[in-house]
């Protein structure tokens, strides 16, 4: 079933492995990762004729790129290959699974499909992850895996990728959340590699601040530093404080610790820690970026001081030292003195500019430092450049997907021969033959580090130039960079050495809690990508989605569930829309609030703490409406199903979301005519408004129904089905 493809010796190898075990291959940046998964395809759907395969990458220009190496290399009927992506309707999403063979999606969609049974993973005989070093925490692809083990009839998954990471836990919380049984990892030395890597010349090139940058420097280096001793005047504690990491995390123990409006020393070191956060920005604009960026976002920072009510940023504008250095960068850029490192990019693009057709890709960290670095590479003669940058609109930047494909094809054309790229080009992307690869500012991350790297070298020998400031963070990130690299090849070496220890086993709580019986739960649609609804499926529950008029669950005929987040719940009492929805709930016989998570109710939004008793008591005594608190997502589905379980006896079975009992004969009204299939509460009014009477509307023609918005032929016809065909015991 392949054609014009030769695999190569390591390729083979893998695939031997693969093709008994689920799989975590580890693999330099473009040595055919993807042809590896076409292999094994092409071994799986030979072995299970009537099965499916499924690839998943994080972007769209990666699934298309997966889309066209099967369109070339496999002896297939494009027809029976799909593309799933936001920009496919769930409907056609469902129309396509089912004509497809082969379908390569983003993870997101794909799990409200599954979420919504609009997919069969039953059906997929072979489960793809690239980029398979995302599997962590909440991420798509671990929610996935663990349905997929679970459903499928024949089981096999290949997980894909360039860098697993530099953290041993992590890359064993990889390993796990994908149920990899077996590594095969390969670097650019091991004799099997090594014939097919090309030499990649790695070159740091250092450079000094001036002296008006020093200057700069030390004004906010004192502004940082005040703030930090305040701060700790305030709320004692030994911790540096001199990264932005720790600074976060401080900020987050002391939002917890807060326990009233009153405590003003936490309050102000609060403020402070913001103050310090905006400075430490400023700072690693100026060593690592250049003036105009760190221009633009001081006098952002004044312009927001006139109209904001927060203290911080009104504090920060009005510090002398903030004032001194602001001052300073505007001499800067009125004197036209760049970073220096914009002028050693201008050499180095100069030398390459002379050799016929080269491809160059400059890396930046921030966006505003990429518009700067185009204005500027398009003023040296044979230099072209453009901007490669995610779709979030910013400062009227942004490119769609379907914009960032396009922009890839005019590269390899060569249409243009700078591409100036932020975070979102150091994945996956297929740019062969890119003559070099700037750094613009060294990276602390080895993930990064590595896909960076690994745009040049595929073809023919490459370049790559890091530009690093001396005595600034540079140099920091630089070190970091590489011990964690050394770190994360050693870490794999020993994984593989030990990966076929025997595996622990351990007996879940939802082997305890899965019900004999079928379970159904009603929940809103606006849910489906709750931790709640994928937790709840897990469990064997029946979900349906639909877009319910009260509550965000309804757990029996009789129990309406509102579920809050912490955050929420104080923003709804402050609104007071969590009283509107009470009073909606009230057609349950039954209503409860799950408050889930583990904050301090009283440190919320600044509220007086008896402003807050004052609510919650309101509800439980004059609403009679009890609150059941969660510690996380998997907490409240475990409660909501324990209690759906306790609910939906023999008695009860049958539940459908018509079983509430409504109130006025309105409502009866609505709610008989929203069991219509296709209708449900929205379309309801609609059809009434339209035909008067329940009546009217059982006796309409088909073509009377289609009349009504939103009521196509396909609800009309089986609305029609359901109201004339004889009923048959």
């Amino acid at each position: 079933m392949i054609k014009d493809f030769a695999p190569r010796l390591y390729q083979q190898t893998i695939l031997a492995t693969a093709s008994e075990k689920n799989t975590l291959v580890v693999l330099p940046t473009g040595l055919g990762k993807t042809y590896i998964f076409l292999m094994l395809a092409s071994l799986r759907l030979k072995e299970f004729p009537d099965s499916k395969i499924l690839l998943l990458g994080p972007t769209k220009p990666l699934v298309v790129q997966y889309y066209n190496v099967f369109l070339r290399h496999l002896e297939i009927d494009e027809k029976d290959m799909a593309i799933f992506t936001g920009n496919v309707t769930p409907a056609k999403r469902e129309e396509l699974w089912k004509t497809s063979k082969i379908i390569f999606s983003t993870p997101q969609g794909l799990e409200n499909d599954i979420i919504a049974n609009r997919i069969r993973l039953e059906e997929v005989s072979l489960l793809g992850f690239d980029e398979a070093h995302r599997a962590v925490g909440n991420y798509s692809y671990v929610w996935i895996a663990g349905q997929y083990m679970r459903k499928a009839k024949s089981k096999r998954i290949l997980a894909l990728t360039a860098s697993p990471g530099s953290e041993l836990e992590k890359i064993k919380e990889v390993i796990k959340n994908l149920h990899i049984e077996d590594v095969e990892i390969r670097t650019d030395d091991d004799p099997d590699v090594a014939p097919y890597v090309q030499d990649v010349n790695v070159k740091w090139v250092h450079v000094d601040l001036p002296e008006h940058f020093r200057s700069a420097q030390k004004f906010l280096s004192d502004c940082f530093k005040e703030k930090i001793s305040r701060m700790k005047e305030l709320v004692p504690m030994n911790r540096a404080l001199d990264n932005k990491t720790d600074l976060l995390a401080t900020q987050r123990e002391l939002l917890v610790n807060v326990k009233d409006s009153r405590d003003y020393e936490s309050m102000k070191a609060i403020s402070l820690l913001a103050e310090a956060l905006k400075v430490q920005h400023a700072l690693e604009l100026l060593e690592s970026q250049g003036i105009t960026p760190l221009l633009e976002y001081m006098e952002s920072l004044v312009a927001k001081a006139k109209t904001t009510k927060t203290k911080a940023v009104k504090n920060l504008v009005s510090d002398l030292n903030f004032k001194s250095a602001l001052i300073t960068i505007r001499n800067l850029k009125e004197m036209k003195i760049e970073h220096p490192k914009y002028y050693e990019l201008k050499s180095i693009l100069q030398k390459y500019g002379k050799e016929k057709d080269a491809k160059i890709i400059v890396f930046s960290q921030y966006r505003d430092s990429i518009s700067s670095l185009v204005e500027e590479i398009n003023k040296i003669p044979g230099m072209k450049a453009k901007m490669f940058v995610g779709q979030q609109k910013k400062k009227g930047t942004g490119l769609s997907q379907k914009e960032q494909i396009g922009l890839i094809e005019q590269f390899k054309s060569n249409d243009f021969n700078v591409l100036v790229m932020s975070s979102v080009g150091e994945e996956g992307l297929d740019i062969p033959e890119v003559d070099v690869v700037i750094f613009y500012e060294p990276v602390p991350s080895a993930i990064r580090t590595i896909q960076r790297r690994g745009r040049t070298g595929r073809q023919k020998k490459g370049d790559v130039i890091v530009l690093v400031a001396k005595k600034t963070r540079d140099e920091g990130y630089r070190w970091s960079s590489y011990h964690k690299e050394r770190r994360m090849e050693d870490i794999l070496r020993k994984l593989k050495k030990e990966f076929n220890a025997e595996k622990r086993t351990e007996k879940k709580l939802t082997e305890f809690v899965l019900p004999k019986t079928e379970i159904t739960i009603f929940a809103d649609y606006r849910e489906k990508s709750s931790g709640v609804i994928k937790k709840l499926i897990e469990l064997g529950i029946k979900i349906n989605l639909e877009k319910l008029d009260v509550g965000d669950y309804v757990l029996s005929p009789d129990i309406c569930v509102e579920y809050k987040t912490i955050p929420d719940f104080i923003d709804s009492l402050i609104d007071k829309r969590l009283f509107t929805q009470l009073k909606d709930m009230q057609k349950y016989r039954k209503q409860i609030i799950i408050l889930e998570g583990d904050e301090d109710i009283y440190s919320q939004r600044q509220l007086h703490p008896n402003a807050i008793r004052g609510m919650l008591a309101a509800i439980t005594i004059d609403y009679g409406v009890p609150i059941l608190a969660t510690k996380n997502s998997d907490d409240t589905a475990l409660l909501m199903a324990m209690i759906a379980k306790r609910e939906q006896t023999e008695e009860k079975k049958g539940f459908t979301l018509h079983s509430s009992k409504p109130l006025t004969l309105k409502e009866q009204q609505e709610y008989i005519v929203s069991a219509l299939p296709g209708v449900g509460p929205i379309l309801s009014k609609p059809l009434l408004k339209k035909f008067g009477s329940v009546k009217k509307i059982i006796n309409a023609s088909e073509e009377k129904l289609k009349e009504v918005e939103l009521i196509g032929e396909k609800k009309a016809s089986k609305i029609k089905e359901i109201t004339d065909s004889e009923y048959t015991d």
